[in-house]
């Protein structure tokens, strides 16, 4: 099973030009993906730089034959025309999909700091080696106080989730009515921006034991690369929110998954984004 997740900017690559198609082709050039976790998707936001305002979910579901997309809007506001503009995340995935979850994350006011409401995506995918949540999101990059809550707020899912998984909940009637009840497996994958470096207290404490015995997370590249700094995910092609290259985006697994974790791998060549696509590989 091998899971990409890319804050692809809008599409906006680093000559400026939105170009969902040139995301798309850098995607197949990097091989085949079970399932792709995406950052920065918009809906009808044309005020975004180089934006014409397209609906890039339907646009990148057009792209990406045969997968099933699922879209998070984080921020949801009106627009000038009576519509909606959105913008949030996406998983487009080959493999079955059960249940899906749109956890809007804790936004704690920080005064005087620029910030906007975020989200985690849930959805829980069928493998060869049973169910398996894959979450992902994209916490906020300028207030450091709103990241810390929106990292207590995931641990918290996850415990939820292992809970569920530990016991699970009763049906009731026919199958196919509300109280269906669908796998919530405590097996888990969460990725995306994290907006904070690989050497932050953020990453510890999103790393943290859990005292219900919760399955912990482990950082993938840790895993696989025991001792070593991370590879970096941004800043390869210069950018102007950090002064050096450094890992933002990551992929932590549950630490049941840590003997099934085979590959870990960062695509440095692309110019799609502001960000570099990273991936890991399942067994």
């Amino acid at each position: 099973m091998r899971l990409l997740t890319w804050n692809i900017q809008w599409g906006r690559g680093m000559d400026g030009r939105v170009d969902l198609g040139r995301v798309a082709r850098d995607l197949r050039g990097m091989g085949e993906f079970d399932v792709i976790c995406l950052q920065e998707v918009a809906v009808n936001f044309p005020g975004l730089a180089g934006s014409d305002g397209r609906d890039q979910v339907a646009e990148l579901a057009a792209l990406l034959p045969g997968y099933t997309p699922i879209y998070a809007p984080a921020t949801d506001l009106p627009d000038s025309r009576g519509g909606r503009k959105q913008f949030g995340n996406a998983i487009f995935s080959r493999l079955p999909v059960g249940q899906v979850w749109r956890h809007l994350l804790p936004w704690p006011v920080d005064a005087g700091v620029p910030s906007m409401q975020r989200v985690l995506l849930e959805v829980v995918a069928r493998t060869e080696f049973g169910p398996l949540r894959v979450m992902t999101t994209h916490l906020e990059y300028y207030s450091l106080a709103q990241r810390q809550a929106q990292i207590d707020a995931i641990r918290r899912l996850h415990a939820e989730a292992c809970a569920h998984a530990r016991q699970p909940r009763a049906g009731e009637g026919e199958a196919g009515d509300s109280f269906e009840v669908f796998p919530r497996p405590a097996s888990a994958l969460l990725c995306g921006d994290m907006n904070f470096p690989a050497r932050a207290p953020e990453r510890p404490r999103l790393l943290e034991p859990f005292a219900d015995g919760a399955p912990a997370f482990l950082d993938s590249w840790s895993v696989l690369h025991p001792g070593e700094p991370h590879a970096p995910t941004v800043g390869i092609h210069p950018v102007d929110f950090v002064a050096a290259p450094a890992c933002f985006d990551f992929v932590f697994l549950s630490e049941d998954l840590a003997p099934r974790l085979a590959a870990h791998g960062i695509d440095a060549r692309t110019t799609a984004s502001d960000h570099q696509p990273v991936w890991v590989e399942l067994v």
